[in-house]
């Protein structure tokens, strides 16, 4: 610019002295007057003679070079002003250069942050924290290259930052459908333990529920200081039921705690998670990592039969050794499921939950002394993850020896007062269980296989079938029942968009039965002095009932009681097959839809029959068909 006005300012110029000197050179007229005289023409003498007058030529030519100096004068100054005005603008454009610098250059600082701000914000794990979440397509869906992020999502962050820590919200929203064969009267939570006999009215009516309770929720949050990380987890749905929860009309369901930790796991491998978490009975795909959990790819809210589990407060301390061996431990909350029958009512486990302590009125609550310590080693050599783990557990009741006798009769504690509480006393008995997880993949990990067992006294309830951790004596002191459960797992990734599943599992109880009078086994859990006949004939329907919380059913809604029918359960076997298939997975989360076909059996101990010396032993089946529709959050 300045090269510009300089040349054109020097064109001017000379343009302008190259016209002033042509119109003198052309104009003879214009030269004589300009010419002094000549001393030889001009007198020398003391007055000065007057100048002729101009002619009227000589005075139009002065005229017109007088204008031309004017034209001139004015030229200049224009340029002058042209000039300086210029200048102010190459200052401006200057000063706009230098602005532009400045910015380009912390533009360029704030991409280089971007970069150390994605790395940051991108929900990686906090150690343990935020390991790598299950390859299961109900968490996980692989990347395809169709749905890869672009450049601009790329520079769109994962996560929020908010006061030095980092917010990574996730969950799904769902609408599911379940059409089961025989009714349950359940929603997308298959309650196994409960599948009707032949007998009951329920054998004989399907049920089908459409339900978005399964809708998650969640929030990792995670913290970084000079040699530990930092964070936290929770995770809600709305698979809670408040006494008045219905959906006759709108859906009054409540949200409910699923998992909500915290956690710092420090740089030596040490790692402390304290809160409510998945037990770390459960299987894991990496380590023994939360968020790692290995769940079936289940529709079922309550997974599968044969898979240990439970959720619930506790807190776990791990170690790591060179991220191939890692060991754990964990205190976690005690409870107890009891099936008793033919017993004398001389024992107390707990009671209903007591409102004002904030336990829910209408559920049963043991008196626990002491919480559940769970164990687990896991490696991973190379090819395969595999894990060893074992539970010690505590039971206990209040004993009322003097409870079944009639006065004045000898006690069972030797006293000789009965009917009273005589002589009570607390009664301890030891629990748990040891077993082990395999999992490894195949055909190039297009196939991960699996197989779990967990076995002992008293772990029931770690099952998805949640069968009896304990029955009674008839001494009034509990009985641990041996259990086993096991699960088969084959998981096909067929493709980035479609993975392909199906389990084989079953949970078992044994008999634990006890003489309490005769000699036939009549008290416990599956005496085979237990009545079953009756596990085949269908009652008439229920009437009203009703309760002090007003839990009951109204005419109409209360099948009838299945009567001279014991049907402890001996065993639930399940087999499911399914599909999750992707419409999408890349930067805006994941669009899915899935398939679930299950078949399952339960089975008795048997029992006394309709005729002396003849057995019973009712068992229940059910088909049922899910499937769910899923957007996962990115």
């Amino acid at each position: 610019m300045r090269i510009l006005v300089t040349f054109w300012m020097a064109f001017v110029l000379l343009f302008a002295g190259s016209s002033a000197k042509a119109a003198g050179a052309n104009d003879k007229d214009a030269a004589a007057p300009a010419t002094a005289p000549s001393a030889a023409t001009t007198p020398a003498t003391a007055t000065t003679a007057a100048a002729p007058p101009a002619t009227p030529a000589e005075a139009r030519v002065e005229s017109e070079l007088q204008q031309l100096r004017d034209l001139l004068e004015a030229q200049g100054k224009q340029f002058q002003e042209q000039n300086e005005l210029l200048k102010e603008q190459l200052q401006g454009e200057e000063e706009k250069t230098r602005a532009l610098e400045e910015q380009l250059s912390a533009v360029s600082a704030a991409e280089g942050s971007a970069a150390v701000l994605s790395t940051i914000a991108t929900p990686v794990a906090i150690g343990p924290v935020a390991s790598s979440a299950p390859k299961s397509a109900t968490t996980e869906a692989p990347t395809s290259a169709a749905n890869s992020p672009s450049a601009e999502d790329a520079d769109e962050p994962l996560s929020i930052r908010f006061k030095g820590i980092t917010l990574t919200p996730g969950g799904f929203m769902e609408g599911a459908a379940v059409w089961r064969q025989k009714g349950l009267s359940a929603d997308v939570v298959t309650p196994f333990n409960t599948i009707p006999f032949p007998g009951a009215s329920q054998s004989q009516l399907s049920e089908f529920n459409v339900s978005g309770r399964q809708s998650r929720i969640s929030m990792l949050v995670e913290g970084e200081l000079s040699h530990v990380k930092i964070g936290g987890y929770y995770e809600t749905d709305f698979l809670g039921t408040g006494i008045t929860s219905n959906y006759t009309e709108s859906n009054s369901y409540v949200l409910r705690q699923r998992q909500f930790w915290g956690q710092a796991a420090f740089d030596n491998g040490w790692t402390f998670t304290g809160g409510q978490m998945w037990s770390l009975i459960a299987e894991t795909r990496h380590g023994v990592d939360n968020r790692s959990e290995a769940l079936p790819m289940v529709i079922d809210g309550q997974y599968h039969v044969g898979f240990s589990w439970a959720r619930q407060p506790g807190f776990r301390v791990s170690k790591s050794f060179g991220n191939k061996i890692w060991l754990a431990a964990a205190v976690e909350n005690a409870e107890t499921t009891l099936t008793e029958h033919g017993g004398n009512g001389n024992f107390l486990v707990g009671q209903f939950g007591g409102s004002g302590g904030l336990l829910n009125p209408v559920a049963n609550y043991a008196f626990t002394t002491a919480p559940d310590f769970v164990f687990k080693a896991a490696f991973e050599p190379g090819w395969g993850h595999y894990e060893i783990f074992g539970v010690v557990n505590t039971f206990r009741d209040r004993v009322f020896p003097c409870e079944p006798v009639a006065a004045g009769a000898p006690c069972l504690g030797g006293a000789t007062a009965g009917g009273t509480a005589l002589g009570a006393f607390n009664d301890h008995r030891p629990g748990g269980g040891i077993g082990a997880n395999a999992r490894v993949p195949l055909f190039h990990k297009k196939v991960d296989a699996a197989l779990h067992f967990l076995g002992g006294d008293g772990i029931g309830r770690y099952g998805s079938a949640t069968l009896a951790d304990v029955t009674v004596r008839p001494d009034g002191t509990l009985a641990p029942i041996r259990n086993f459960q096991s699960l088969g797992t084959l998981e096909f990734h067929a493709t980035s968009k479609l993975d392909i599943y199906t389990y084989v599992g079953g949970e078992y109880d044994a008999r634990t039965a006890y003489i309490k009078s005769g000699t036939v086994p009549n008290e416990g859990y599956g005496a085979i002095g237990f009545a079953n006949f009756g596990c085949f004939t269908e009652p008439v329907p229920g009437s009203d009932t009703s309760t002090a919380t007003g839990v009951g059913g109204a005419t109409g809604f209360v099948p009838g009681t299945l009567a001279n029918c014991t049907g402890d359960t001996r065993n639930i076997l399940e087999g499911s097959l399914g599909f999750w298939y992707r419409f999408y997975k890349g930067p805006r989360g994941t669009v899915q839809w899935g398939e679930q076909y299950s078949y399952m059996d339960r089975n008795t101990w048997s029992g006394a029959g309709a005729t002396a010396g003849t057995f019973a032993a009712p068992h229940g089946v059910e088909d049922m068909v899910m499937t769910s529709f899923r957007y996962y959050l990115p």
